[in-house]
């Protein structure tokens, strides 16, 4: 499998993982990771955010749009990427191996650039 198809696979397959864990289960994250994982997805799917800054009075807005902007330019490639990665990241934070192993749930065992 290329380089790129095995980081789509990881990605769709980390968007399907995060997505279906529970609000209140075992897997929490803080503010910045759920940024984070917010603008690398809208990064990878919609590319570089063309809509206008929220105003001031909308600041969820703002900081989402913030989050985005930052990934400006990066690739599809690269913001998927980096999306595994800090979905592998709050995992290891979490669970260092005690619960389960991410690199089996994503069914990878090395990420390639």
């Amino acid at each position: 499998m290329d380089p790129h198809s095995l980081i789509d696979a990881q990605f769709e397959k980390a968007v399907s993982i995060v997505q279906s864990l529970p609000k209140t289960g075992p897997i929490q994250t803080g503010y910045e990771e759920k940024l984070a994982m917010y603008s690398l997805y809208k990064q990878a799917t919609v590319g570089n955010v063309k809509t206008p800054r929220p105003g001031m009075w909308d600041m969820l807005g703002r900081a989402k749009w913030d989050a985005w902007a930052k990934h400006k330019d990066v690739t599809p490639h690269e913001a998927k990427l980096l999306y595994v990665e800090t979905l592998l990241k709050v995992w290891s934070i979490t669970y260092i191996n005690d619960v389960f192993d991410t690199n089996y749930l994503l069914g990878v065992s090395k990420v390639l650039r």
